[in-house]
Order: structure tokens, then C-alpha cells, then sequence
């Protein structure tokens, strides 16, 4: 009889308790909904595993002219070959970073009763939801991944009525959304830099003005060879940021090979998304990325902040005017954001959307 991962999907959304519910309730064996595809464990087993360091940008002195021509160069070049790095000294304060992964472990761990009422499948129900994950962007016959989430959507320049929010990580979120917009401002005018254009040229797109975040709790897996925390993707957006606890999982890949992206304390993860690689015409790439899962004892907790560029009216999106030549045409036509990750939420994860929208 052909297996139909409707009923255990059913089941695990019922409880409202997630994938940690699942971990409560002492299973050993993770249901086979999570369990990758054969032909996916047999490619994993004969991948090598890539040396590459990821690089890391320390961000301090940027106000001084001939280190901020530095910043810019290193940026570029990463954003250019690998479209992922880290960054230091990035002006949030330490406290900041540690009561946003506090915040998200206080939202995962606290009673179900409470939880279970910011839970649904339905990114089109309510701003601030919580979800287990299992349903898996609604496409057939992919594995559903091995966290829970609270996504928050709908953020105009950081800001989101601190009432929406969950009481026992309000205060952590605000104040985290409040720094990362302003770090935003000054990644987008590096990046726009590099790109050889002024400062505040890919601001003028307004593709930061509005932004989401997506807070991740990892449990613990009894078989994490199996399965995936976040399977193999790239980001339908502008810029991502990745604040990251100390347990590691996040890779990214480089030359066909996985590369662990380590976690440096109080660092955060840049990632260039596809809609900068459209914007920018090829000229940096947006970053394919994955989370493994694992058995440590503790749980891996990652805070998502990311730049979407949606706007009302909805605005065309396509490579910047002044980075187009008789030598180098546009690649891309011109997209509705909306329209873009319309496309990416109907197909399997590991299918770049990119090739849609490419002339």
C-alpha cells in the first residue's frame, strides 16, 4: 500500500506541540514523514565534506574612510564567490543578541496551553504564528524538517505593534528588531558600495522597507542522519541576517561540497538572497544553504531576520539600470516579490525559482 504521510501529518498538527512534542513524549524513532528519501541519504553518504572557511568581517571602524573601503572589498568578494559570511563588532549589543535567543527558547519551551495559540499552518491567517513544520511549503513528496517556528511577517523598518507578540519574548523581540533594521541600513549601503554605486542607492529600491523574521527551535533528534532541520534552499528575499546559539547545524554549499558555518558567539550570518542576485544582475549570488539536525542534548535555536521588499502597492523588482550595458545586458526580467515567493512556497525547496525569472 503506497504510504500517505497525511495521517501522521494530521496527527502532529492536532497536538499543536510540534516537533517538541514529539521529543517529550520519548520517541526514539522519528516518524516517517521526516525521513529524507533514499536516493538523498545515498548522495549524502558519498559527498565529501568541504575544508572551506567561512569568512568573517569584523564591521568596526567602519566610519573611518580607509577602513570602510576594506570592509567593502572583503564583503564584495564573498558576496561575489560564496554569498554567505559572518560579521563582528556589528554594533548590537551582546545583551541584545542573548535575550533574542532567550526569548525564542522561552516561546518554544513554555506550556503547550499557552503556546498552542499562535499555532497554524497558514502563512495568510495572522502576522505572529507558530508551526511545526510538517506540512512543508504544501509540496508532494518532499520530508517534512525537524523544527518548530515562530514566524513574525510584516515588519515596516523593524517595527511591528508590541502587542502582536508573545508575552514572554515581547520585550527581546523589539528591541532586537529595533538594531538589526539599523544594521540593515549599513549592510545595504556596503553592499551597494561593492556593487560600485552610492551608498544609498539599493535603500532607494526600497528593498529593506519591509522585513519578517522566522525564530527556529531545533530539538534534539533521536536519528538526525535521517532527516533535515531546514533542507537545501536558497532565500526568496533581498538580505538575510542568522543569529545562531552555539550548536551548530547550518552549512553552506560551496563547489558542490557542504560547509559548516560555525557559530562565533555574539557573530551574525549574512546571507545574500535572490532578489539581490536579480538586482544586481549576477554580479553577487545568493547563498544555497541547509540545517542538519543533531542528538546533542541541547536544542539549536537560529532567529531568522530577513529583508523582504514587499511593499503596498506592489513594486517590480529587476537588475539596477546602472549595472546594465551594451556588454552586460539584463539577465532578469523585471518580478512582483509577491509573485516571486508565490512560486518559491508552491515548489520543492531544493528548486531555485531564480531560473523563472531568468531572460
Amino acid at each position: 500500500m503506497d504510504y500517505d504521510p497525511s495521517d501522521e501529518k494530521k496527527a502532529i498538527d492536532d497536538t499543536k506541540a510540534g516537533v517538541k512534542g514529539l521529543v517529550d513524549s520519548g520517541i526514539v524513532e522519528i516518524p516517517r514523514i521526516f525521513i529524507r528519501p533514499p536516493h538523498e541519504l545515498a548522495e549524502e553518504l558519498n559527498m565529501c565534506k568541504s575544508t572551506l572557511q567561512v569568512p568573517v568581517v569584523d564591521l568596526s571602524g567602519i566610519e573611518a574612510e580607509d577602513r570602510r573601503k576594506i570592509i567593502v572589498d572583503e564583503i564584495r568578494e564573498v558576496s561575489e564567490k560564496l554569498g554567505l559570511f559572518q560579521v563582528i563588532n556589528h554594533g548590537v549589543p551582546s545583551s541584545v543578541l542573548e535575550g533574542m535567543i532567550d526569548g525564542t527558547r522561552k516561546f518554544h519551551e513554555q506550556d503547550v496551553k499557552v503556546k498552542k495559540e499562535y499555532y497554524s499552518s497558514d502563512p495568510t491567517t495572522r502576522r505572529v504564528r507558530y508551526d511545526g513544520n510538517v506540512h512543508v511549503y504544501k509540496t508532494k513528496g518532499k520530508t517534512a524538517h525537524w523544527k518548530d517556528t515562530l514566524y513574525v511577517a510584516g515588519l515596516v523598518s523593524g517595527h511591528i505593534e508590541p502587542e502582536e507578540l508573545p508575552e514572554v519574548c515581547r520585550k527581546e523581540y523589539v528591541e532586537y528588531t529595533n538594531h538589526v533594521d539599523k544594521l540593515g541600513e549599513i549592510l545595504f549601503g556596503i553592499l551597494s558600495e561593492g556593487l560600485g554605486l552610492k551608498p544609498d542607492q539599493l535603500k532607494a529600491t526600497e528593498c529593506a522597507k519591509e522585513q519578517g523574521m522566522a525564530c527556529h527551535y531545533y530539538p534534539t533528534c533521536p536519528q538526525p542522519e535521517l532527516t533535515l532541520g531546514t533542507g537545501k534552499h536558497t532565500d526568496p528575499v533581498f538580505l538575510t541576517f542568522i543569529l545562531q546559539n552555539q550548536i551548530g547545524g547550518l552549512q553552506v554549499m560551496c563547489d558542490n561540497q557542504w560547509a559548516d558555518v560555525e557559530p562565533i558567539e555574539h557573530g551574525l550570518v549574512v546571507i545574500i538572497g535572490d532578489l539581490l542576485q536579480i538586482l544586481s544582475n549576477d554580479k553577487f549570488v545568493s547563498a544555497t544553504h541547509r540545517v542538519v539536525a543533531n542528538k546533542v542534548a541541547e536544542p539549536r535555536i537560529s532567529v531568522i531576520f530577513f529583508f523582504s521588499g514587499v511593499s503596498t502597492p506592489p513594486k517590480m523588482f529587476g537588475p539596477i539600470k546602472e549595472l546594465i550595458s551594451e556588454e552586460n545586458p539584463p539577465l532578469y526580467k523585471q518580478v512582483l516579490v509577491v509573485d516571486y515567493v508565490s512560486n518559491f512556497l508552491s515548489k520543492p525547496l531544493d528548486k531555485t525559482s531564480l531560473d523563472l525569472v531568468r531572460l
